[in-house]
């Protein structure tokens, strides 16, 4: 009964931070009286508390509620229409064809087939009924076959309309004149057809740092719950022939991990100023905001990415009826509505065959109403009591208003914890505050100090040595990074502690080594990334064998760590974020229950205040400055009764003297 008082009283105190702040308010103005169809856009999907409009209510201007039915998006059916192809008078920059499909039908896509390849060229597609007015469906489109690139394009996709003739142009103003195909089909749906809508959603985008060889970026959604299936890039330059994954943050055993949510090979040729390219990449739905890209570059430079957009499946529809065509409210976000039941239900059926008019959404605003203020954190949201003695380290994490939270954990906090399992926040009256560790894909970053070393027992004709300085240790498993300026060179590379862990202390210990080779002086080389085991020295020596060369100089270094961050539902008030405790097993808390809710909520990150010393180094140092005082008083009495000592075991010898008489 505790735990569930607990829980409860949890989701209590997080349901203000994790659900929508507030109730949304969307005007809809109907098409006219009669059936409407009003197609949600992401903002309203997003909204949703649980994001699937089951919290929507429609509202109409006198408070009474608007019956409605939600319908899920059809996929159009039809049929694949042959046309006879018929020739077309070429020009010296243009050629091409007309199909005719024998009568005037509604058509959406049309494909060619028969085309010899390879070939990509320019493409310009129109559209008409009676062969003398044509409407422009394609102002300018790309068709291409590449099979050794493993490109293929060979259909020309635009809005639905009703045409019997079809006349397709090539530009061959870059490239070869093709030959007429030996097919053209076009897809004709079956009525009634009203397609839904393609949505794209621009996304936020932003640089991460990154290991060589990889680029990343960081990509927010406009809201969470959204149908997504592809991310679609936009990318600067010319060929590309490059893997990506998009990930995000699943909870694992007992933490957030990266998990991809789906992975492509992105693909680009430029022939004569005209492009095939293949730069998408289907997904799996993302659960909350925040994702991340992850582009490997092998030896090219990082991928110019210049803007990412999410492309939607279809989104359902909702159905309902206007009296008189006046405006009504949609309202949105109330976490404890569930799905109505309408009688409106028994006209499904008839969907089909009723003629809709379209209604409109109108801005995203907030509810008018203001939403309740977040409720003063009971006691049994928080963890247990915390016992600070055992921990090492303490560092201070700055009051913040009450929410979603983040902190990310920097090389001393991975320096002086113990894997993470002791990690501890303290909050007000002795008491834990629950947390989620989450583990980050992009490395850590941390620069690193080199200068050049000498007078060690490494020294030797034909060797280069750099001494690297790490900002703490022990630290982790990692990677060693390594720049020069060099483009013609093949060095071996041995990364030593510069005191070693064998029978001899002073010795350097070998703790990785890896070569180092360039061969093209039109190109900068790569960085060398050298991976380093658990590590209990402060000092790092690189020692190069450069042979009967120059010296390799070496530029700059760069250690990369694991990244991890946790997430936390912060109360207000200053914190504590204890560490360094000893056999301490990882906690367990009623929080992670609510994970699913917790990472698709946004969370302000929060830094660290500097390394101090946590409650049983304190009792430590005091006890050894008070062991230090201790001796030193002593010795002080010692030495003081020692010149006592000789003080009085001197003054008989001075009596026994007697002056000598002279002779």
């Amino acid at each position: 009964m505790r735990r569930a008082l607990g829980l409860a009283s949890l989701a209590f105190l997080l349901l203000p931070a994790l659900a929508p702040a507030a109730e949304r308010v969307r005007s809809v103005q109907p098409g006219g009286p009669g059936p409407q169809r009003l197609d949600p856009d992401p903002a309203l999907l997003s909204a949703s508390a649980r994001g699937d409009l089951s919290d929507l209510r429609l509202v109409d201007g006198a408070g009474r509620e608007v019956p409605w039915l939600l319908v899920p998006p059809a996929e159009p059916e039809g049929r694949w229409v042959g046309g006879a192809i018929l020739p077309v008078r070429a020009t010296k920059n243009e050629s091409g064809f007309e199909v005719d499909l024998g009568r005037a039908r509604p058509i959406a896509r049309l494909r060619l087939g028969g085309l010899p390849e390879p070939f990509l060229k320019r493409f310009r597609l129109e559209g008409s009924g009676d062969r003398a007015r044509w409407t422009v469906l394609v102002d300018e489109g790309t068709l291409f076959a590449l099979p050794d690139e493993r490109l293929r394009l060979l259909e020309a996709g635009f809005r639905p309309g009703e045409f019997r003739y079809l006349r397709w142009t090539w530009d061959d103003r870059a490239s070869a004149r093709l030959p007429r195909p030996r097919t053209a089909e076009a897809f004709a749906p079956a009525p009634p057809f009203t397609p839904a809508p393609a949505l794209r959603v621009p996304l936020a985008i932003a640089s991460r740092d990154s290991e060589p060889g990889v680029s990343r970026w960081a990509l927010r959604l406009p809201g969470p719950r959204l149908p997504v299936r592809a991310i679609a890039l936009d990318v600067g330059g010319g060929h590309v022939l490059r893997r990506a994954s998009v990930l995000e943050a699943h909870l694992g055993p007992g933490r957030l991990e990266p998990v991809t949510l789906g992975a492509a090979e992105l693909r680009r040729v430029v022939r004569g100023g005209v492009a095939a390219a293949i730069l998408e990449i289907p997904t799996a739905a993302p659960e909350e905001t925040e994702l991340e890209l992850r582009v490997e570059d092998g030896d090219n430079p990082p991928l110019d990415v210049r803007g990412a957009t999410a492309v939607l499946a279809p989104l359902p529809w909702i159905f309902f009826e206007s009296r008189d065509g006046a405006p009504i409210e949609a309202r949105i976000g109330d976490p404890v509505r569930r799905a109505p039941r309408y009688d409106l239900e028994a006209v499904r059926a008839e969907l089909p065959r009723l003629r809709t008019a379209e209604a409109r959404l109108g801005p995203d605003t907030p509810a008018p109403e203001a939403a309740p203020p977040p409720p003063e954190p009971p006691d049994l949201a928080a963890g247990g009591e915390l016992d600070r003695r055992p921990f090492r380290r303490a560092r201070a994490i700055p009051a913040a208003p009450p929410g979603l939270s983040a902190i990310k954990l920097d090389a001393h906090v991975l320096a002086g914890s113990h894997g993470l399992a002791d990690l501890r926040i303290a909050g007000p009256g002795g008491r834990q505050i629950p947390y989620l560790l989450e583990q980050r894909e992009e490395p850590l970053v941390v620069p690193l100090p080199l200068a050049p070393a000498g007078g060690t027992r490494l020294a030797r004709p034909g060797v280069s040595i750099h001494a690297v300085d790490l900002p703490v240790a022990p630290l982790p498993e990692s990677r060693i990074v390594l720049e020069t300026p060099s483009r013609l060179f093949e060095r071996d590379v041995r990364v030593y502690a510069a005191e070693g862990g064998g029978p001899d202390r002073a010795a350097p210990w070998l703790l990785a080594s890896a070569s180092w080779r360039h061969a093209d002086p039109a190109r900068a080389a790569p960085s060398l990334v050298v991976r380093l085991p658990w590590v209990d020295h402060r000092r790092l020596l690189v020692v190069v064998e450069d042979g009967d060369n120059a010296p390799l100089p070496v530029a700059g270094a760069r250690l990369l760590l694991p990244a991890w961050r946790l997430r936390f539902f912060h109360p207000g008030p200053a914190l504590e974020l204890l560490y360094g405790a000893a056999r301490m097993d990882a906690p367990r808390y009623d929080l992670a229950l609510l994970a699913p809710r917790l990472r698709t909520a946004p969370a302000r990150e929060i830094e660290l205040g500097p390394p101090a010393a946590g409650p049983a180094a304190a009792e430590r140092d005091a006890a050894t400055t008070g062991r230090i005082v201790f001796i030193a008083v002593l010795a002080a009495v010692v030495v003081a009764l020692l010149a006592l000592l000789a003080r009085l075991l001197g003054r008989p010898d001075e009596a026994a003297r007697t002056p000598t008489d002279p002779e």
